[in-house]
């Protein structure tokens, strides 16, 4: 009996620390591309809820590429539409996924999913955010790239 009621107390308070580490993490979404390839002009949506409180913020780019990708980088263009300021941010992420050798640096092993900064944001409580991610490559369709996702972290 003793044992059941040292598991159960260990069980939530696991369970009260992990959901704490979590407390900064506002939106954490990923977008599946098409497995024909990634079209230049498909541009893939995200919607962040409004905010709760006035904070400074982290965006946070996830890409998953698989061995098809043919080059050792990718250019995406990450447009913020903040609202209701009605105000938009634009950057320019070169995520370097390869290093001078040809060996993918992302994490995993049939595919690889790597973590770039995009920007940092003042919001104000009950600002949401729609954001807008494509691609800025000289070739039309990218093969390889199977999902793209957008991640908001509170300070």
């Amino acid at each position: 009996m003793k044992n059941s009621k040292c598991f159960a107390l260990l069980a939530v308070v696991l369970l009260l620390a992990l959901s704490a580490c979590n407390r900064k993490l506002v939106y954490d979404r990923y977008a599946s591309t098409p497995i024909s390839g990634w079209e230049k002009n498909d541009t893939l949506s995200f919607d962040i809820r409004p905010v709760s409180g006035m904070d400074t913020y982290y965006m946070w780019l996830g890409l998953r590429t698989s061995e098809d990708y043919p080059f050792t980088a990718v250019t995406l263009i990450v447009e913020q539409h903040i609202y209701p300021k009605d105000t938009i941010v634009n950057d320019t992420v070169k995520c370097q996924i390869t290093d001078r050798h040809g060996n993918a640096s992302g994490s995993g092993v049939n595919f690889h999913q790597y973590r770039f900064p995009v920007n940092s944001l003042q919001l104000q409580d009950g600002d949401s955010i729609h954001i807008r991610v494509r691609h800025d490559m000289k070739r039309e369709i990218l093969p390889g790239i199977s999902d793209v996702g957008i991640s908001l972290r509170r300070k």
